[in-house]
């Protein structure tokens, strides 16, 4: 997925428990907001893995490529 999205989920995590915190109205609301809260670390954490898988996976590929021409050039 593109980073914006996960910015996009993040943001919506703090709105969801800005809303909460201030117009909720059963017990243990702010409990609940900050859990919610919670949430945008690791939703931007999973955007940040996943950047750094495809990175890492584009490293693998291209090694790979520079290893088939560097044997091709050998034979």
């Amino acid at each position: 997925m593109k980073p914006i999205v996960y910015f996009i989920g993040a943001g919506l995590s703090i709105l969801l428990s800005i809303y909460m915190f201030i117009f909720g109205t059963w017990a243990n609301h702010e409990m609940i907001a900050i859990f919610i809260g919670l949430w945008a670390p690791t939703i931007i954490g999973i955007g940040i893995f996943n950047t750094l898988v495809g990175i890492h996976d584009e490293m693998c590929c291209a090694h790979k490529r520079i290893e088939d021409r560097q044997t091709k050039h050998q034979r």
